[in-house]
């Protein structure tokens, strides 16, 4: 995936102009400090601030790199212009790994968030009229949860087999008339002043300053059914077992870290632990039902 007001950084934030030109430099793995760790996200992550100072007790540098896009961590990861990174979960990640032919591993699972359904207009989730628009996030990974959440709101229903990706196409009853509007996840909230809802990620709305507790509904991050959703700190696969990257694992776990996690997410965020091998055969389970 929190509070009701966006946190700040004073970190670089990543553009497609800033990965264009760390490509251009040279700047990739193996051009400084053996021990230092860039580790790239998606909207303001003070845990890692916390992390870095703990890591420098372990003899190691931890800079977080902000991206403003959710296309660019990954390419920058596979690139080697960051050596990790944490804005995404499994479903994410199998889909990049798919599209982009890159081999990016899970390492560890950080935590799990609900996604809600938020309204400018209305207060209850009764209250959306017959033919509301309700904007969702347009990737497949974000659309298919965001569907899903739509339909344990029971506004509509979804063929049996329509799987994590599913698509509006794969709507089977709509009683409510309620009309999709697909656009960026980031920019749901700008939806909000004229749409009925929105879909919207849980730390796209704490960078928006919408509290977590006004959403009109929300599926259970506790749920067996959000396990794909898990949200992890991802590696390049042939540095899945650097001792370096163990030991990042081993202080996000950190009573220190933890409660940095619990203080700025409004209890939002769920802590989850699964081995490593685990979370690597979900994301090679969703990436085959991609390649169906």
């Amino acid at each position: 995936m929190i509070s009701a007001l966006p946190r700040r950084r004073t970190l670089l934030a990543a553009s497609t102009a800033t990965v264009l030109a760390l490509l251009v430099s040279g700047c990739g793995v193996g051009g400084g400090d053996a021990h230092r760790i860039r580790v790239g996200v998606s909207g303001d992550s003070p845990e890692w601030d916390v992390l870095a100072k703990e890591a420098k007790k372990e003899g190691l540098t931890v800079e977080t790199v902000v991206f403003d896009d959710y296309s660019l961590p990954n390419k920058a990861l596979s690139a080697g212009d960051i050596e990790l990174n944490a804005f995404q979960h499994l479903v994410f990640l199998a889909q990049s790994n798919t599209e982009n032919k890159t081999d990016i591993a899970p390492i560890a699972a950080t935590t799990v968030v609900p996604l809600g359904l938020y309204s400018g207009k209305h207060k209850q989730l009764a209250d959306l009229p017959d033919r509301a628009e309700i904007a969702l996030p347009n990737d497949p990974a974000n659309q298919g949860r965001g569907l899903r959440v739509l339909e344990q709101a029971k506004l509509i229903e979804l063929r049996k087999d329509a799987g994590l990706f599913a698509t509006p196409d794969d709507i089977t009853a709509n009683p409510k008339h309620v009309r999709l509007t697909p656009v960026n996840a980031q920019q749901t909230p700008r939806t909000l002043k004229d749409t009925d809802a929105a879909i919207i990620n849980d730390g796209v709305a704490e960078l928006a300053g919408i509290a977590a507790d006004t959403a009109l509904f929300k599926d259970d991050p506790a749920a067996p059914q959000s396990v794909p959703y898990l949200n992890v700190i991802a590696a390049r696969s042939d540095q899945k077992d650097n001792a370096d990257y163990r030991k990042i694992v081993e202080l996000y776990a950190s009573q220190a870290v933890q409660d940095e996690v619990r203080r700025t997410s409004n209890g939002t965020a769920h802590h989850v632990e699964l081995p490593a091998a685990d979370l690597q055969a979900e994301v090679a389970r969703i990436q085959k039902q991609l390649k169906r």
